[in-house]
């Protein structure tokens, strides 16, 4: 793969690094029996105060980066089959930018719109990129910046061209990493469902045998650092990527957050401090190059056939209730979350209620939107939702939407027909949460601001089992 695209220190007028692109209208390879793989990368960090998003009730605006916000990308390339692998250090990507991002993508390589998969990280230490309607009447928020986000795309474009310019000949194996106590659990309930797998594709030159790309598929809310923080910031995903780009200095990762809506790390945090943030990340980095280092009789294939499948489902948004009723529950959770803070109980507890109190703030947000016609306006342009699966090998990655609890993740894993890694955040938001029936009855944060009801997790776990059914035969070797 050669040395891996830097970003160069000049800047556009809103602030982004521009990549060093030689190819200014790149054709894509042609057909090769082997696998080829490039990485590239960009830096999204805005270059003025913002908003940082991911704690809306919180008035927090940046006073300057820790870290940048990368966009790295991943492209490989076999028999005249692309794909391509975006992840981007921000709370969410919506389904429209990811529309423009792609097309722009398509029109400068070739790579067909349906193979590129575009997922956010899910820092909280970002700027806000996608309207929420239940943060609608919080003071706190600003509108989205909308020039920031069309000069974003080209950006992003560019990192993709230079991925493209830097296929070479590779070989890959897949990994399957236990990385369980190390960044945290359910946040829930302590003993709820978790996955503390981590999928790793790893590529290797054939020319060096050297490690020369990671894609990595893991499932946790990076949520380290929290509202008092006011540095830009990947938060431990950061720690991570970099753990791994100095166990292995020719690689490039691409760091894709699978199903962590009720995954954090709120049980084993010491602190919500960048050090920490550091502790925590920079051990999950070392722990998925130890398993990377001590798989001796991994084989590394040089062919690895790519399959591509994309499907548009219906899908119906929920009737929120009255606002007589928003304020009720409004008033109980206040109530809930003040008798626990004088009974002084542990901080977990206080936060998960502190957080019920932010949900049924938003509930009565959605309660008058409910009674406006805005509710309704918003489930007719949620109607229709994209699932992605992209094989490589015989492994597949199936990306979401939206923010689904873990139990959708593990109930796909457990019946795929071959293992399969879901990613979450990845081409479009929902405006929030997929919960499921037991967090729906019991009315937590997640499901009160969420837009869908708890069924749309089986509709995606069973649409995307169709689609790996059917799809499974073309990756047989």
């Amino acid at each position: 793969m050669g040395k891996r695209e830097h970003c160069r220190p000049d800047r556009n007028p809103l602030g982004f690094r521009l990549l060093e692109i030689k190819l200014t209208e790149p054709v894509i390879s042609q057909k090769k029996s082997v696998l080829q793989a490039g990485f590239g990368r960009c830096d999204l960090t805005p270059n003025k105060p913002c908003f940082l998003v991911g704690y809306p009730h919180v008035e927090r605006t940046s006073t300057g980066q820790h870290d940048p916000l990368l966009a790295s990308v991943l492209v490989l390339e076999q028999g005249g089959t692309h794909q391509a692998y975006i992840s981007i250090d921000w709370l969410f990507v919506t389904a429209e930018w990811t529309r423009e991002c792609r097309a722009a993508i398509e029109d400068a390589t070739g790579i067909q719109s349906s193979a590129i998969l575009i997922g956010a990280t899910h820092t909280h230490s970002g700027p806000h990129i996608a309207e929420v309607l239940a943060w609608r009447d919080d003071p706190v928020v600003p509108p989205v910046d909308g020039s920031y986000l069309a000069a974003s795309i080209p950006q992003v474009k560019d990192a993709v061209v230079a991925a493209v310019a830097a296929l070479q000949p590779m070989k890959a194996a897949w990994l399957q990493a236990n990385v369980e106590g190390i960044v945290g659990g359910n946040r829930i309930d302590a003993d709820g469902s978790e996955d503390p797998e981590a999928g790793l594709l790893v590529l290797r030159a054939s020319d060096t045998n050297e490690i020369s790309a990671i894609l990595s598929v893991y499932g946790m809310h990076p949520t380290v650092l929290h509202e008092d923080s006011t540095l830009f910031s990947g938060d431990f995903i950061h720690y991570t990527r970099q753990s791994l780009e100095r166990a292995f200095p020719r690689a490039g990762v691409v760091y894709l957050n699978g199903v962590c809506g009720n995954q954090s790390p709120r049980r084993v945090v010491r602190g919500q401090t960048f050090a920490e943030a550091d502790r925590i990340g920079t051990a999950l980095g070392a722990r998925l190059a130890s398993e990377i280092l001590n798989q001796k009789n991994l084989h590394y294939a040089t062919s690895l056939p790519l399959a591509v499948g994309n499907r548009r489902i219906k899908i119906e948004g929920k009737h929120f209730p009255s606002v007589e009723a928003a304020v009720a529950n409004l008033v109980a959770a206040r109530e809930h979350y003040q008798r626990l803070r004088a009974k002084n109980v542990d901080r977990v507890q206080i936060r998960t209620a502190e957080c019920a109190v932010f949900g049924a703030e938003e509930v009565h947000t959605l309660a008058h939107a409910e009674a406006s016609g805005d509710a309704e306006n918003l489930r007719k342009r949620y109607s229709e939702a994209e699932i992605q699966v992209l094989k490589i090998g015989d492994c597949a990655i199936a990306a979401w939407p939206g923010e689904f609890f873990v139990e959708y993740g593990l109930e796909l894993k457990s019946q795929a027909p071959l293992p399969v890694f879901p990613v979450t955040l990845a081409n479009g938001d929902l405006q929030g949460y997929v919960v499921t029936p037991e967090a729906e009855m019991a009315n937590g944060y997640e499901a009160q601001m969420s837009l869908f009801p708890a069924s749309l997790g089986k509709q995606f776990v069973s649409t995307t089992l169709e689609m790996l059914q059917e799809m499974a035969p073309t990756m047989q070797t």
